[in-house]
């Protein structure tokens, strides 16, 4: 050989191709897969549980997935929920995505305080305000706006095909600690733990802030599926339509540290009365028993809120997003594109030298 040949071998992989690792797939996972393929990044995904998959743990398969301000949260905050409607508005013109327009009514018990979800009406299409013959008596106010709901039995699936279609890959794995993580994929630079409730376990990450918040709902099924109608205040309460799956999602309830698989039927009465007196031209007061199923998940919360942040390890860089409870889908393609946008700077750090 020739004093001038070098193996390929001492050449170092450009920065945006080596593969950006992804710990975790439910919705925040994927949605950042999708965004940064789009970006022309390689991306690998490793998880216990992935799209399609049925169990308690993987909240995102249960998830009643409407687009809602959120109240309370900061601008910053509110720009991430501002960007999901942009990217859902955009892919429900495809039917295979689940995402749908529907109208939505909004009772309120209280007039809204500062910082309340009010700032959605610069958001959603068709906001108006209702007048007290629109709403009954017992609220103190009310808004219709259009808005967008996510039926998770078509996303999730949908999300997975374009993801392999962009030339991202799923990897089956339990992992114990990020360091795993950065041993199965030595060449990477960027890792994304989007792990939800696995970072209150993971060795190296011990959120203890994290803890799972069981959910139950009531899907009844029903051609009267395209009306959203949310109750706030004491008596919390959602009707959520799936209308590619001909129903409604009722609930809510929120459990934390319970991880129980078993329908509780209280809740379940519950959540229909509480329902049948938010929407009766939707919900009867007895539904039949052929008209019900039950939905349970294990949200992945977290105390004072989501995670997402960006640090230098070395020569590593991670990147959290976790923490989201049941936000998951309503701040979702927000968070991807706020990930794409710290994983340009790490790879402008490594390029602009």
């Amino acid at each position: 050989m020739g004093e001038c040949d070098h193996s390929t071998n001492d050449i170092p992989v450009p920065f945006a191709q080596r593969p950006i690792i992804i710990l975790g797939a439910g919705i925040i996972g994927c949605a950042a897969a999708r965004q940064l393929l789009l970006k022309g990044f390689e991306v690998n995904l490793v998880a216990e549980f992935l799209p399609g998959d049925q169990d308690i743990h993987y909240a995102s398969a249960w998830a009643g997935a409407a687009w809602h301000a959120a109240g309370g949260i900061t601008p910053d905050q509110r720009y991430i929920q501002a960007v999901t409607h942009r990217i859902l508005l955009q892919m429900a013109r495809e039917p295979e995505s689940g995402v749908s327009v529907v109208d939505a009514r909004e009772y309120l018990e209280q007039e809204p305080i500062p910082n309340s979800a009010l700032w959605g009406k610069t958001v959603v299409s068709k906001f108006r305000n209702l007048s007290p013959e629109q709403y009954p008596s017992e609220f103190a106010c009310a808004w219709a706006y259009e808005t967008l709901v996510t039926d998770p039995t078509r996303h999730m699936p949908y999300l997975k095909r374009q993801i392999q279609m962009l030339g991202g890959h799923f990897i089956r794995r339990k992992v114990d600690s990020l360091h795993e993580l950065y041993d199965m994929f030595p060449d990477s630079r960027i890792f994304i733990n989007a792990s939800g409730l696995g970072s209150k376990t993971l060795a190296d990450v011990l959120d203890d802030r994290c803890f799972p918040e069981r959910g139950q709902n009531v899907f009844l099924r029903t051609d009267r599926c395209l009306t959203m109608y949310f109750r706030n205040g004491q008596e919390y309460t959602y009707v959520i339509p799936r209308p590619h799956s001909g129903g409604v999602v009722l609930g809510g309830v929120k459990q934390q540290d319970n991880l129980s698989p078993d329908v509780d039927l209280e809740i379940a009465r519950d959540e229909i009365a509480r329902a049948h007196r938010l929407a009766p031209d939707i919900v009867p007061a007895n539904p039949p028993e052929s008209a019900i199923s039950h939905i349970i998940g294990i949200r992945p919360s977290r105390k004072g809120g989501f995670r997402l942040d960006s640090e230098v390890q070395g020569s590593r860089t991670l990147l959290s997003a976790y923490g989201f409870g049941g936000g998951g889908y309503a701040f979702s393609y927000g968070v991807a594109e706020a990930l794409v946008k710290m994983v340009e700077q790490a790879e402008r750090d490594n390029v602009i030298v």
